[in-house]
């Protein structure tokens, strides 16, 4: 088996991480770091776990727990990540990290879009950029992954292959998710009374992933997400103006006609269809009343766009078959 160690194991990712792994023929959770909750017993902090993981404890973050840890998952809010590199790099095992740390190549554009200095730009060549469909052979000949973002997943995957056929610096990117992409803190924006019944955007012309979506499509884009009433998932309503009529659905089905986890369909995708699933469900159209391409992309924000993409880029970097321990259908209802 392969040894494990989850920095997070707390939050929602964490969980998620752990319910995927409870399903992996081959990853085992040897370490379960979580701060804030350490010296309690897994099961205690997630009660759906309690049967795949009856004598797990969550501890504080020692270095030294390493030894012998064959791969290291992190989600941590940015920033932690940096603090960590030189120990995790440093203890030979492999890493995926969902933090945004090391996402950006560019250390000034990290500066620019999350308001302070890189502190380890020394390392940012080391990380592949985690997108499995788009980087495999980067993923897999990689000693540490940066697992992209749950929003950025939704808008790269979807616009990706359709780059050449829309101008450049006109990509429109609005995205829904569920209140899980929060994170588990407490804060009066995600409250029930605040998000029951309740529908808004965010972060206005200047969200973080905005530079993620830029970086990987070489473009201009102007994003604008928005916070939905439910636990999980991303719907991205992407546009761009075409550069002549075109077909750009036929495009993604051709991109991604080997891919095991994307659906490319002429039906509009639904968030639900992936629910607890590393799937993404795409669709696109041109419309040559307005002259612009139209594409969609659904996703479970916790799975492909969190946990499921690290345990694919994990399986990839490993040489384990790629779709180990993830499923590839939603839970409907």
């Amino acid at each position: 088996m392969i040894r494990v160690a989850i920095l997070g194991a707390s939050g929602f990712v964490g969980a998620e991480l752990l319910r995927l792994c409870a399903q992996h023929p081959d990853l085992e959770p040897a370490v379960l770091f979580g701060d804030s909750q350490a010296g309690r017993d897994l099961a205690a902090i997630h009660p759906h776990l309690a049967l795949a993981y009856p004598d797990s404890t969550v501890e504080r973050w020692s270095a030294g727990r390493l030894d012998g840890i064959d791969l290291v998952v992190s989600a941590l809010p940015h920033g932690e990540s940096q603090r960590l590199a030189a120990a995790i790099l440093g203890s030979g095992a492999r890493w995926v990290d969902l933090g945004a740390d090391f996402r950006l190549r560019d250390p000034a554009a990290y500066e620019r879009w999350y308001g302070e200095p890189h502190e380890a730009p020394e390392l940012l060549e080391r990380f592949a950029y985690g997108i499995p469909e788009l980087g495999r052979e980067a993923v897999a000949s990689a000693r540490a992954v940066a697992a992209a973002g749950c929003y950025p997943t939704s808008a790269i995957l979807a616009l990706k292959p359709l780059i050449d056929l829309i101008e450049p610096d006109s990509l429109v990117v609005d995205a829904a998710s569920g209140v899980s992409g929060a994170g588990k803190g407490l804060k009066e924006e995600t409250h029930f009374d605040t998000v029951d019944e309740n529908f808004t955007a965010y972060g206005l012309l200047a969200h973080r992933h905005t530079a993620e979506m830029e970086m990987a499509l070489g473009g201009r884009v102007l994003f604008t997400p928005h916070l939905a009433p439910m636990n999980r998932g991303i719907l991205a309503t992407c546009y761009g103006v075409a550069r002549k009529s075109c077909n750009p659905l036929e495009r993604l089905r051709d991109a991604y006609a080997d891919e095991p986890f994307i659906h490319v369909s002429e039906r509009p995708p639904s968030t639900k269809w992936t629910l607890g699933s590393n799937a993404v469900h795409l669709t696109a159209r041109y419309d040559p009343r307005t002259g612009r391409v139209l594409a969609i992309a659904a996703l479970d924000n916790l799975v492909k766009g969190a946990a499921g993409q690290m345990i694919q880029c994990a399986n990839l970097m490993l040489g384990l078959e790629e779709t180990a321990g993830l499923p590839r259908v939603g839970v409907w209802p």
